[in-house]
């Protein structure tokens, strides 16, 4: 049990990074005019998402199902309800950033830098919420 709580933190931190990072590089390829720099995003971001993003969000999700074969107990706890809501949403934020990826390929690029702060930000403040129901355990 232990084992898959230390896996399912590891994941989750990789996740996190990978997530937060791949939507701060989609920033910064909006606003980029160089091609060449454009093209060098371009790879960053797949291998970012490919490589580690969805493989470390499989891992956790993996590592969250074992631990709650080993607790069954979990699933009487309306906070784990909660959380498996708020990750089925980070899930989405992550799976979006494949569009936005080829979107981002085609000029005009179809973003404004604010929308892509504001969705910068989305995976932040879903980790935030995870984090304080798991912790604290409200309901």
């Amino acid at each position: 049990m232990l084992w898959w709580k230390a896996v399912h933190i590891i994941a989750v931190i990789c996740w996190m990074a990978g997530i937060l990072y791949l939507y701060r590089l989609f920033i910064y390829h909006n606003q980029e005019t160089e091609e060449v720099v454009k093209a060098r995003f371009e790879i960053m971001e797949k291998r970012l998402l490919y490589y580690i993003t969805l493989p470390a969000m499989i891992l956790t999700l993996v590592s969250g199902i074992a631990i709650i074969v080993y607790v069954p107990a979990f699933l009487k706890e309306g906070w784990l309800y909660a959380k498996i809501l708020l990750v089925i949403l980070m899930m989405g934020a992550t799976h979006a950033g494949i569009p936005m990826m080829r979107k981002l390929k085609t000029l005009p690029h179809p973003y404004s830098g604010l929308v892509l702060r504001v969705l910068n930000e989305v995976p932040t403040l879903l980790m935030i919420a995870i984090v304080l129901l798991v912790v604290l355990k409200p309901f």
